[in-house]
């Protein structure tokens, strides 16, 4: 077995011991949990939960795309809410980042993310 880490200025460097994503024999990427972190601030996005959901999205597009993948081969994204109140706000704009079929999916309550987030994805994708 083949370990590939994988890292890009396009998204947010990791603020502890891990990498942003690791490619297993060529063929498939797990992504570290992204959160809404403005890769050039280091400052979650405005906006709210919404604001967040979109840069957690382009924050993981940017790391699967420094992998060779892309959106349209993630195959299973397991998210972490603040709020499941949020859970519709967030899905509008996580629908928007997915074509059908949409992948696999969990989404989780967490009583406190990274830098108190109000959201983070994590996701498994093709190369």
């Amino acid at each position: 077995m083949t370990l590939q880490a994988v890292s890009t200025t396009n998204a947010p460097a990791a603020i502890g011991p891990y990498s942003q994503g690791i490619v297993v024999n060529g063929q498939m990427i797990f992504t570290a949990g992204q959160t809404g972190f403005v890769p050039a601030t280091m400052q979650l996005a405005e906006g709210g939960v919404q604001g967040q959901t979109r840069q957690v999205l382009e924050n993981l597009k940017a790391v699967l795309e420094a992998a060779g993948s892309g959106m349209d081969r993630v195959v299973k994204t397991t998210v972490y809410l603040k709020d499941m109140g949020d859970f519709a706000a967030m899905n509008e704009i996580y629908a928007t980042y997915f074509g059908a079929p949409p992948p696999a999916r969990t989404t989780i309550e967490a009583a406190r993310l990274p830098k108190d987030a109000l959201v983070e994805i994590e996701c498994i994708a093709l190369i």
